[in-house]
């Protein structure tokens, strides 16, 4: 019996890179899934590997920007499950650009991903964790949101406004027994990442850079997720040892 045996877990954007490590991790701790994305393919892929760990597993198709498919996902695993402990909002879009060439579309297409997405799942388990007398929400922002990246206007700012919901959802759910906090992974070897040599898609291309297993970023929700309930981490960032961070240097 892992740690977290007995929990039903939410991860957005849990058919690849990030959301999938934390998924498999939280399997392996013994909690039952709800994994989310738009690719349902990809999704179905990750279901199957998570359900050969031996735990219960839902793979729902959803596009978190809108509202109705986020109603649907939180209602499926309620009837399904009877109970949510913990969400992670990990679906992501990432795209740069520096802020005199970018169009609104460009733009607004990250801020509806990456903000308007945790706050619609947010506020959908909020509702059912304030009435179960708990939760946790687990935001995977990025060091972006505390170190902005030349030519990344899109992807920062959101970055930067998930931190603030994050630090408001933390506010709320005090009185309810719902604590929140934010993920920060730095370079991390997700698909798109490997795909590219390891350069960058959300700033200016340094070339290969150095990056974090998404095993290694798992790990580290894992341990945001095991916490006793009355503990909570509000900020974690994670990085490669080599990674231009400080100061972007």
């Amino acid at each position: 019996m892992g740690d977290l045996a007995g929990k039903v877990a939410i991860v957005t954007g849990g058919g690849t890179g990030i959301g999938k490590g934390i998924a498999l991790a939280f399997a392996r701790e013994g909690a039952t899934l709800v994994i989310a994305s738009r690719n349902a393919a990809r999704l179905q892929d990750a279901a199957d590997e998570i359900s050969a760990i031996g735990v219960d597993v839902a793979a729902v198709p959803t596009d978190v920007t809108n509202e109705a498919e986020v109603k649907a996902l939180f209602e499926t695993t309620m009837s399904r499950f009877g109970r949510l402990d913990i969400l992670v909002n990990n679906a992501g879009l990432v795209d740069g650009g520096r802020v005199d060439e970018l169009t609104l579309e460009e733009f607004q297409n990250v801020m509806n991903v990456n903000v308007t997405g945790p706050f619609l799942c947010t506020r959908e388990a909020f509702l059912i964790m304030k009435d179960a007398g708990g939760g946790r929400i687990i935001n995977i922002g990025s060091i972006a949101s505390n170190r902005a990246r030349q030519s990344s206007t899109p992807y920062t700012t959101s970055k930067h406004a998930l931190w603030g919901l994050t630090q408001c959802t933390a506010l709320d759910g005090r009185e309810f027994g719902i604590s929140c906090g934010q993920l920060n992974p730095g370079n991390t070897a997700v698909e798109r990442r490997l795909e590219s040599g390891g350069r960058s898609a959300s700033g200016v291309d340094m070339g290969p850079e150095p990056l974090v297993e998404t095993a290694d970023m798992a790990r580290a929700a894992v341990y945001m997720a095991t916490l006793p309930p009355d503990v909570n981490t509000l900020e974690m960032s994670v990085i490669p040892v080599q990674q231009l961070y400080i100061g972007r240097g």
